[in-house]
């Protein structure tokens, strides 16, 4: 997703205009993470900053929950920032389709540290020091509730309403428009032939009293990883970023996606305050099988349309269908 012709010149006069600086005094380096967005670190005078720049508006090339996401951003941030502990980033700036680039713009405080994926030297203590402190921070996050469930929206220019799905009251509600819109994008890019398609739909309707549980529409971040985490020069958890996928939801989708990023540890659940709820529960473990499908198909595209990559995304469609064999009747 990378634009090696962007005029860096125009993000400079951009970023230069939100800080009321110099375009001269502003130093740019290209930053390292980030799958989605291009990112760069910003020193302008004697602060750092972030500046990220979504991909090009074309909706083709992304899941229907990524377009246009970073406009969901900000008001993300600003309720993990006053209703939490939890150290994210400021956001500084956000404009929408920034003219010279055509893309969406993000510019927000850069946050001390580094992601744990770029720190080697830290210890296994440490690290799960740092686990804790996300269970910690991801039970803060998971009290923060909304009145429905599903990825927020924003308002566009004219005042409506946009967003990748209506909201809904109820979870199952969300999770099946959801689970359809993922496998829609799974037959578009042609990662799955229709009869394939059908059979992961019927499997939702096969186990959809699975899903009827009481539960709140809770904030989640639903990209937790080990680029996304920062720690310090100490090895302390020092911030949680990438913030753009964040859905109102059932925690355990949360939780799926920490189990396979490796993140639920003993010690992630010793920060979070309980034990994992899902522990002995048959219908929980139906459901996680559902969320790390959710998780899992979504490489098959990513690999079609933007790595250009059919054998790493046959080999996620071949996990994926060992894993939804699982519960199929």
């Amino acid at each position: 997703m990378n634009d090696p012709t962007m005029p860096a010149s125009t993000l400079r006069e951009w970023i230069a205009d939100q800080l009321q600086c110099s375009s001269e005094s502003i130093d740019l380096s290209p930053c390292g993470s980030g799958r989605y967005n291009q990112s760069w670190f910003v020193r302008a005078e004697t602060d750092d900053y972030v500046v990220r720049m979504a991909p090009p508006d074309d909706p083709s090339q992304h899941l229907f929950y990524e377009y246009r996401m970073m406009r969901r951003e900000p008001v993300i941030h600003q309720a993990v920032r006053e209703k939490t502990d939890v150290i994210a980033p400021q956001v500084i700036a956000h404009q929408r389709i920034v003219p010279g680039l055509d893309r969406d713009l993000i510019l927000m405080e850069r946050l001390k540290g580094n992601p744990v994926s770029e720190s080697p030297d830290l210890k296994e203590s440490q690290l799960e020091e740092v686990l804790r402190g996300i269970g910690r921070w991801l039970s803060e996050v998971h009290s923060i509730e909304a009145t429905s469930f599903g990825y927020p929206g924003y308002v566009d220019s004219d005042g409506i309403q946009q967003g990748p799905m209506p909201p809904r009251t109820t979870w199952i509600e969300a999770f099946a428009i959801m689970w359809d819109r993922l496998i829609d994008d799974m037959e578009r890019c042609h990662g799955y032939q229709p009869e394939e398609a059908q059979i992961m739909r019927q499997l939702l309707t096969q186990h959809s009293e699975h899903f009827e549980h009481p539960v709140s529409p809770c904030l989640l971040h639903m990209d937790v990883w080990a680029e996304n985490i920062l720690v310090d020069q100490k090895g302390q958890l020092s911030g949680l970023i990438d913030w753009d996928r964040a859905l109102w939801g059932d925690p355990e989708i949360e939780f799926a996606v920490l189990d396979y990023c490796g993140i639920s540890t003993t010690s992630f659940w010793e920060g979070y305050g309980r034990p994992d709820p899902r522990t002995d529960d048959s219908k929980a473990q139906i459901r996680r099988i559902f969320y790390l499908l959710y998780e899992l198909q979504k490489y098959i595209f990513i690999h079609l349309v933007r790595h250009e990559s059919p054998r790493s995304a046959e080999s996620y469609k071949r996990q994926s269908f060992e894993l939804a064999r699982k519960i199929l009747y």
